[in-house]
Order: C-alpha cells, then sequence, then structure tokens
C-alpha cells in the first residue's frame, strides 16, 4: 500500500499536473510576449503619430527676419504661483491670420481660387492677460488702409514702403513675416507668436470636432461663399463653418466689417465646443483633431513643434470662451475712399495702449 500510494503520488507529480503547469507557463509566456508586443506597439504607434503630427507644421523665422528693430516684449512680473508652475503664465500676443491659400486642390476647392498667392482673409491679434485666464481678441478689418513698411523678403531684398494701402497687401507681398511688421508697426504692440490656418485646416479642424453650434441675428443668403442660413441657431460642419467665416455680403451693408461680427461668434462657439469635447478621454478623437488642427497650420518658430503647442494649449487651460472678450479696431471711413477704413483715433491707440 504504501508503494502503491507514493507511485500514484509520483504520477500525479510527473503526470496531469506536471501538464497543467506546463501548460500555464506557456500561457504566461506567450501572454508576456503578446502584452510586450502591445506595448511596443503602442510605443511605435505613438511614436509615429507625434512624428507625424510634428512633421504637419510649417514655419516661418519671424524674429530672425524682423531682428531687433520691434516693439519692446511686455515684462510681467511673476505671480506667487507662477514659479510652482512649470508652463508660461505671463501676457501672450499672438497674430492669428486666416489665410484664403490657393495652395492645394482642397485649398481651391473651399474658395480660395485657381490662381496662384494668398492673401490674409482673417486677422486677430489674440491678448492673454498675464494669469492665462482671460483674453482680449481684436479684429482688423482687412479693408484698413495702413502705411505698410518695408519688408524682408525671403528670397532676398525687400518690399518697398507703402501708403495707404490695404491692410491685408502685407501678406500677399510679403507673407507672415510683412504681415507681423505691418501690424506691429500699426499698433506698436510686439506680437509674441504667429499661427497661420488656411481653408482646408479650418473645415478639418471643425469636422474633427464634430462640428460647431452658432446663433445668427438675421438671415444669410451669400452667393459668393454659399451660405444660406436662416435667423436662428444652426449646427455646422466644417465647410458650412468655412462659408460662415467668409460670409459678407448676405449680411448687414456687405462690408468686411459686417463678417468680423460671425468669426467673433465663431471664434468664441469653437473655444465651446473644445470644451464641450472629451478629448482626453478619446485618444482617437484627439489625434483626429490634432492632426486637422496642424495640417493647415504655419507658425512662428518659437511654436514649431508639437511639444510647444501642447504646452501653449495647456497653459490656457483655464481659459474660457465667456472670459474671451471680442472688439474690433475702432475704424472710420477712408476720406479718400468710401468703401475703405482707417484707424479711428485716439480711440485705436488707446486700445492697442491697454494690450501693452
Amino acid at each position: 500500500m504504501p508503494v502503491t500510494g507514493l507511485g500514484a503520488n509520483r504520477r500525479d507529480a510527473n503526470g496531469d499536473d506536471g501538464r497543467h503547469a506546463g501548460r500555464r507557463s506557456r500561457v504566461l509566456k506567450t501572454a508576456g510576449l503578446l502584452l510586450a508586443g502591445t506595448l511596443l506597439l503602442g510605443a511605435g504607434t505613438a511614436g509615429w503619430a507625434y512624428w507625424h503630427l510634428n512633421d504637419n507644421i510649417r514655419s516661418v523665422d519671424i524674429n530672425s527676419a524682423l531682428g531687433d528693430n520691434r516693439p519692446p516684449r511686455a515684462l510681467t512680473t511673476p505671480s506667487p504661483s507662477a514659479s510652482a508652475s512649470p508652463l508660461p503664465t505671463g501676457s501672450l500676443n499672438i497674430l492669428v491670420l486666416g489665410s484664403d491659400s490657393r495652395t492645394g486642390a482642397e485649398n481651391q476647392e473651399l474658395g480660395g481660387g485657381s490662381g496662384g498667392g494668398a492673401r490674409s482673409d482673417t486677422a486677430m491679434v489674440v491678448h492673454v492677460d498675464a494669469g492665462r485666464t482671460a483674453a482680449t481678441v481684436v479684429s482688423i478689418p482687412r479693408d484698413t488702409l495702413v502705411t505698410r513698411p518695408s519688408c524682408p523678403l525671403p528670397s532676398g531684398g525687400t518690399t518697398r514702403e507703402a501708403y495707404s494701402t490695404m491692410f491685408n497687401s502685407a501678406y500677399a507681398v510679403g507673407g507672415p513675416v510683412c504681415a507681423v511688421k505691418t501690424v506691429e508697426s500699426l499698433t506698436g504692440v510686439r506680437m509674441d507668436h504667429y499661427l497661420e490656418i488656411d481653408f482646408s485646416g479650418f473645415a478639418k479642424l471643425v469636422d474633427a470636432l464634430g462640428g460647431v453650434t452658432v446663433t445668427t441675428d438675421e438671415d444669410i443668403d451669400d452667393e459668393d461663399s454659399h451660405l444660406t442660413l436662416a435667423a436662428g441657431t444652426h449646427h455646422l460642419d466644417g465647410e458650412q463653418a468655412l462659408a460662415l467665416a467668409r460670409t459678407r455680403h448676405g449680411i448687414g451693408d456687405g462690408s468686411d466689417l459686417g463678417r468680423i461680427g460671425l468669426q467673433q461668434n465663431l471664434v468664441k462657439a469653437l473655444l465651446d465646443q473644445i470644451s464641450a469635447t472629451s478629448l482626453l478621454t478619446d485618444p482617437a478623437k484627439l489625434y483626429r483633431v490634432a492632426d486637422a488642427a496642424t495640417a493647415g497650420l504655419t507658425t512662428d518658430t518659437g511654436l514649431d513643434s508639437l511639444t510647444e503647442l501642447m504646452d501653449l494649449g495647456r497653459s490656457l487651460r483655464g481659459l474660457t470662451s465667456d472670459a474671451v472678450r471680442t472688439v474690433t479696431m475702432p475704424v472710420a471711413p477712408a476720406p479718400s475712399d468710401g468703401n475703405r477704413v482707417v484707424a479711428r483715433e485716439p480711440e485705436a491707440g488707446e486700445l492697442w495702449e491697454s494690450l501693452r
């Protein structure tokens, strides 16, 4: 009996139980390899995604092009909590342009035209207060007559100084560098950064966010922008939102000033949509939004990496649409041309002084 019992124990040790242990070991090894592979694949995918988004961004070295002959940077006193924050908290001025670029079939299809070149269809100076929980967005009408300074050209040489010329001609003749220099000459305010988005990029960004909800106070029927909306609240897709940003002939007196009001409402609606979208809990959607945002983006070299753009976005996480004030640079009809405007003084100067 004892021998039989001992033999049975040995069979258990080297038979069924041994096979079970072996299977468990193989299962654990397989699971470990799958987990390691998944982690490596995830890391590779994340690395590719970062490279792709980073590669999307185009940039212009505005600081080197303009040198030191510029308005001084704003001096801000750090708050007691700023030293503990890894993110910047100082005030910031950003020139944001929407361009009607003719580059690429998508931009042409969305209204950029078939010719070469581009114009600054929309121009906004975004002033973020120290602490970055409040901001003022100042729209500059593109029909404003200004003195356009001499600007350096990427190919070498400079443009000529021009008097009583359209504001948006600066971008047309000298690109982002001349747009920044003209804004700084007009306002006396140093632009810390530059952001430009084209037609296609804007439409894709709105679509990636799931559309945007806006309310119009009057009916819109604009043959040029191909937008028809009854007065009221509407949820727009990217192409419709772009059409709204470009509408001018279907509202008010048909001037650029009416369009600016629509654009300012659209900016606030976009901020609301971003706040309402759970990007941090939906990595796939976050990637789609980031891909759309960066694909049509041109920045200065201080924002030309995904890391720098993310840091800027994180520093603005406390900024809501309720804390964003939208205004238009005070203007008056131009004496030389009733279809153009000029900065109205002293109101325009006082506005820019408040942002320095």
